[in-house]
């Protein structure tokens, strides 16, 4: 969870991903092996999707073509994590967080970037020239899924077949997840919302796709919603007027 975030500030830093997203993960897997750690649920993300476009996005589809350094990051991240499991016997879940969004987020993103510029009367950059989709998930929907998954250690899976390799599972005690909303929503739509709890129309300032960028995510969540019973509930008007309040209250002052 503490891991350098962030599609585009990957192309200006790379460093600080391979010293954090790298060299601190596999701090955390020598502290988790060495303390006899019962179960490391670590963050992945949609990111490692890369140049995939087969919609939904599987957990069971190939990801081995990153469009950017933090995504081929967060895809070590889930290989170092199995090495682990499959030397040491730990119990490791990723999860591929799909856009989350809500209060206490990062102020990178887009919801607190244009909420600010809104606020301002500043123009939004609003990339792709507005063609973008993402499958935005409220932090509550998100909670919700890890703490479900942190109280079941991934397990082996006893079918899993070297011939035919499943992606998410392993001889190994090591899963993959994802945790999205499973409902793409447009970028302009989104705008629109945020719009509307704000009672204040943006100026938008249209630009092309950004490098590293993938223009459409939309999660899969079969797995868990069969393993765990997870349903996301959070429409997007709701979750992003629950930011705007909180916003406005905590930011504000």
């Amino acid at each position: 969870m503490a891991a350098q975030a962030g599609v585009r500030y990957s192309l200006e830093n790379p460093r600080a991903y391979v010293d954090s997203n790298l060299v601190g993960f596999v701090n955390i897997l020598e502290g988790c092996r060495r303390n006899k750690v019962e179960h490391l649920v670590y963050a992945s993300s949609s990111s490692v999707y890369g140049a995939n476009t087969c919609m939904p996005f599987s957990v069971n589809d190939n990801v081995d073509h990153p469009l950017s350094l933090y995504a081929a990051s967060k895809k070590a991240n889930e290989l170092l994590a199995h090495s682990y499991s499959h030397l040491y016997d730990l119990p490791t879940t990723g999860l591929r967080f799909f856009t989350v969004y809500g209060p206490w987020g990062r102020p990178d993103m887009a919801l607190f970037k244009f909420t600010q510029s809104i606020l301002n009367e500043k123009p939004i950059k609003v990339f792709n020239f507005g063609k973008h989709r993402r499958d935005f998930t409220y932090i509550e929907d998100v909670v919700a899924g890890v703490t479900k998954v942190l109280d079941k250690p991934a397990t082996k899976n006893p079918e899993w077949n070297g011939d035919s390799p499943e992606s998410s599972t392993s001889l190994a005690p090591w899963r993959i997840y994802n945790i999205g909303n499973s409902k793409p929503v447009d970028l302009m739509d989104y705008i629109e919302a945020l719009e509307k709890a704000l009672n204040k129309k943006a100026v938008k300032e249209f630009l092309p796709l950004q490098p590293g960028d993938v223009p459409e995510t939309y999660a899969n969540v079969q797995e868990l919603a069969e393993e765990f019973n997870y349903k996301p509930s959070t429409s997007i008007e709701d979750g992003i007027a629950n930011f705007v309040s909180w916003y406005l209250e905590s930011c504000m002052n």
